[in-house]
């Protein structure tokens, strides 16, 4: 249960509110409890949690609610910060309608099994909806392989054979080492000295990083986790639940 980690937190912030309402105005002026005073509330609060356990839960259910508002406050504020860098930045990869009415940024990882899962779903949704621009956003977060790989697919832009690097990518099971990546590269007909010359740029690099910063400031962790217009959704999103967020958008909800 995601709330447990929190109890101790949580009887501290008990024991201190119970504490102050105790507490009588002779003793305010005091610097502490008494060692016994402090023995005499931690057992009262101690026996008041474990009569009514159903506290804690609804203590860290409210802290929960109250960070999770927080976060999605601030989450805002940089959506609006970082909207040019975000749906419009001309260095990243851009899928379906160029103008479309609806743009989806995605963060992914290479070796995210959750992004690959989705892989097929967004090629669906392109097919079927020319109204959808699709920004990636590479984000490699699992170590140095989801690096190596996020080199090659930004590397094969310059082949202009981004797309297609891309797809073979996602559809291989395993890490990357630079050997994977020229057999991928050959099978694809791409010029793989070319394209291991190429993943050594600092503009890749540049680019790279800029898309880690922009993922902080968007408070955003994991992968995939999706920018539909003014939301931020984590997690491998059906094309149903895909396509009631772009309706969503549509009708101005």
């Amino acid at each position: 249960m995601r709330w447990l980690p929190r109890l101790a937190v949580t009887a501290s912030l008990l024991l201190g509110i119970f504490a102050a309402s105790t507490q009588t105005s002779s003793q305010a002026q005091e610097p502490g409890f008494s060692p016994e005073q402090t023995q005499a509330i931690e057992t009262i609060v101690r026996d008041y949690l474990i009569a009514h356990p159903e506290v804690i839960k609804e203590a860290i259910q409210a802290l929960q609610a109250k960070e999770e508002a927080a976060e999605a406050n601030l989450q805002a504020s940089a959506l609006t910060q970082h909207r040019d860098r975000l749906f419009a930045d001309p260095l990243a990869p851009v899928a379906g309608n160029p103008v479309g009415d609806v743009t989806i940024v995605q963060f992914f990882d290479y070796k995210c099994p959750y992004c690959k899962r989705v892989t097929p779903a967004l090629t669906e949704l392109l097919a079927s909806d020319k109204g959808i621009k699709l920004v990636y956003k590479e984000f490699p977060i699992l170590g140095e392989s989801s690096l190596v790989a996020a080199r090659a697919a930004l590397a094969a832009v310059a082949q202009d054979r981004y797309f297609d690097l891309h797809d073979a990518l996602m559809a291989h099971r395993g890490d990357f080492d630079l050997a994977t990546i020229q057999t991928i590269a050959a099978n694809l007909g791409l010029d793989g000295e070319r394209l291991l010359a190429d993943m050594k740029s600092d503009a890749i690099d540049s680019q790279l990083r800029d898309n880690h910063e922009l993922a902080i400031a968007l408070s955003i962790r994991s992968t995939p986790t999706f920018v539909i217009g003014d939301q931020i959704v984590p997690g491998a999103l059906s094309i149903d639940d895909m396509r009631a967020l772009i309706a969503d958008i549509r009708s101005g909800s």
